[in-house]
């Protein structure tokens, strides 16, 4: 759960830190609500890029940005709506559009969460210690973001076979990175690690995105909110939400399907994973090319008993489509023959690897419920293209030219034609299985106790639903530290 322990001499050192570098810590009310941040803060970020280090970005951590790259105010969530033409099925897909995020990805605000609880507490010194960010790519980018606005030495910890822009752009910021040997699965490598750093570091604090309740606290209220907003944005009458897909790195996303499951109790909520590695539909193993996804475990913060379905993703279907998307030929199929809308096809740069991965699991459940145009599902866009250049240079050398029949060949082959194959619908025991296989990672690995895992499952209101009622007295420390 999270810490709210007070450690008065280490506040006190944050505090006249933030006062010195003119640091104002945004609530997350005020990231779930954006209109309710004060209009002093609103018109200084006219004159404020997105992605400039500046303080003030740290409120533009929403999903309701205006969508400019400089000086932009808030609005509705943004959103990217797919057609039948592009998506091959009947219901309506929305995704949530992480490019319009400080560092063009949305695990900022994971960051945030994780970092926010132990700032206002002192549990963390931003002056004396070092923040680590676990991550397999964009949480480690998203904390020495905020790291460095908040003027603190920052470790990134990533496997060795991220794209090659996760590390460039890591490389002006971090004060160190230490890159992981194995692929983007080996999770256990990179918690090897800080453990390591934590026994040997007295000076390095650990934010660990894969156990950190500020990650799920963060997400049921802030992404939560905006998937809801979203579809009541554009919901034709008798239009129903019926399912949302995230793809589990962190499992720190799907925690929003906790929120949207108390607002509308029939909606399917499935967990994406990649066929290579499929941890969640039978206790598999192995390497993919889905990044950002962590796999080999589950999360410590994913509510098990509120996810209905597993949905794995065949990892070539994300590469060929990270073509279809990017290539010009590509999108000149789409236009000419799939009859894609222009202005979207000539967009679909806004989806990274694993935001496509979550399109298709919408796909498939689409067709696995055999869902129709009154029925709507829900996803995120984490990153965009920008961080995949260098994959798509790759797959352009290893496959050749590309033209507009091998477009419709992809196209054809790995989002119209999708089955309904490896998709578990989970019962009851299934479930409680999927919780169980945390023991072997957070119990006889990483410190928790059996108790705390079994509170996990059998105690959801001092549990899960104490964390959702923690946003009360966080944002109450944020304005005490904020008055200071």
């Amino acid at each position: 759960m999270i810490d709210f322990t007070i450690n008065k001499a280490v506040l006190e050192s944050n505090i006249r830190e933030a006062r010195r570098n003119h640091i104002i810590l945004p609530t997350i009310a005020q990231l779930k609500n954006p209109e309710t941040i004060p209009q002093e803060i609103r018109e200084r970020l006219a004159s404020v890029g997105m992605q400039e280090f500046s303080p003030l970005n740290l409120f533009r951590i929403t999903w309701k940005n205006e969508p400019k790259d400089f000086g932009g105010g808030y609005g509705a969530p943004n959103i990217l709506e797919l057609p039948p033409a592009l998506t091959g099925v009947r219901a309506r897909i929305f995704c949530l559009v992480g490019k319009w995020f400080p560092t063009g990805c949305h695990k900022v605000g994971a960051a945030y969460g994780c970092m926010v609880p132990k700032l206002v507490t002192g549990q963390f010194d931003v002056v004396h210690q070092k923040s680590v960010w676990p991550s397999t790519g964009n949480f480690c980018r998203g904390g020495a973001f905020n790291a460095k606005i908040l003027s603190c030495e920052s470790i990134a910890v990533m496997p060795d076979n991220m794209s090659r822009e996760r590390f460039e752009w890591l490389s002006g910021i971090v004060g160190e990175t230490i890159r992981i040997s194995g692929g983007d699965s080996n999770v256990k490598a990179v918690f090897d690690c800080v453990n390591e750093l934590k026994r040997n570091r007295p000076d390095a604090v650990i934010f660990n995105q894969f156990e950190e309740m500020g990650n799920h606290l963060w997400h049921y209220h802030v992404t939560g909110t905006a998937a809801e907003e979203a579809f009541l944005g554009l919901r034709h009458p008798g239009d129903r939400f019926a399912g949302v897909c995230f793809a589990t790195g962190s499992a720190g996303t799907i925690g929003c399907a906790d929120y949207l499951r108390e607002k509308y109790p029939g909606i399917k909520v499935a967990a994406v994973e990649s066929l290579q590695c499929p941890t969640m539909l039978n206790n598999g193993f192995g390497e993919h090319r889905i990044e950002g996804i962590g796999d080999r475990h589950v999360p410590w913060i994913h509510n098990i008993r509120n996810t209905d379905d597993v949905i794995c993703i065949d990892d070539a279907d994300p590469m060929r489509l990270l073509r279809l998307f990017n290539e010009p030929e590509g999108r000149r199929y789409l236009k000419e023959e799939a009859h894609v809308d222009p202005a979207l096809a000539d967009n679909l740069g806004v989806f990274g690897i694993s935001g496509i991965a979550n399109v298709l699991a919408c796909i498939k459940m689409a067709k696995y419920y055999e869902l129709g145009e009154k029925d709507v599902i829900g996803t995120v866009l984490t990153d965009t293209s920008a961080l995949y250049q260098s994959r798509i240079r790759e797959l352009a050398e290893a496959g050749g030219p590309y033209s507009v029949s091998r477009a419709a060949v992809d196209h054809a082959s790995s989002m119209l034609g999708l089955r309904t194959d490896f998709v578990r619908e989970l019962t009851y025991p299934e479930r409680k299985q999927i919780h169980n296989l945390k023991y072997y990672t957070w119990v006889e690995q990483q410190g928790h106790s059996a108790a705390e895992l079994n509170a996990l499952w059998y105690d959801p209101e001092h549990t899960w639903e104490s964390v959702h009622k923690d946003i009360e007295p966080l944002d109450e420390l944020i304005r005490a530290f904020n008055e200071a």
